[in-house]
């Protein structure tokens, strides 16, 4: 789809929506990739969205996200979340929510797995005067 800045507003000014990307085309296009196949970009968002391909057996290591829940949408594969009360399978059409502060890992099942995560975007780093006592 053609992006271009027309597209993006109506007649008065108001964003439209928009499709941004096939997942199934671009996993498909892609099945040796590995990492963030796609990322949201758009300026003015509240979100932050990726789609990301792991090959067979590979892994997202443990880790806790103390900020931001996370929504999981499986879109191709199958894989195993670990989580603090074990593993739990994952298959295409898997939702699941990361809850902020959970410990969590994934790892890819035999054909790989491809996977939407969504979460609220984290908002950029600014630099703040530093105040001294007195």
């Amino acid at each position: 789809m053609a992006d271009t800045p027309s597209s993006r507003f109506d007649p008065v000014g108001a964003p439209v929506p928009q499709q941004l990307c096939d997942i199934g085309a671009l996993t498909a296009g892609h099945p040796a990739a590995a990492g963030a196949l796609w990322r949201l970009a758009e300026p003015g968002r509240q979100l932050d969205a990726n789609v990301v391909r792991l090959p067979p057996g590979k892994h997202v290591d443990t880790h806790v996200e103390p900020d931001l829940d996370v929504l999981l949408v499986v879109t191709a594969g199958d894989g195993t979340l670990g989580t603090a009360l074990g593993a739990q399978p994952l298959a295409e059409g898997s939702v699941v929510w990361l809850p902020h502060g959970s410990s969590r890992s994934i790892t890819a099942g035999g054909d790989g797995i491809s996977y939407l995560t969504v979460h609220r975007r984290r908002p950029g780093m600014q630099i703040q005067a530093h105040r001294t006592g007195g």
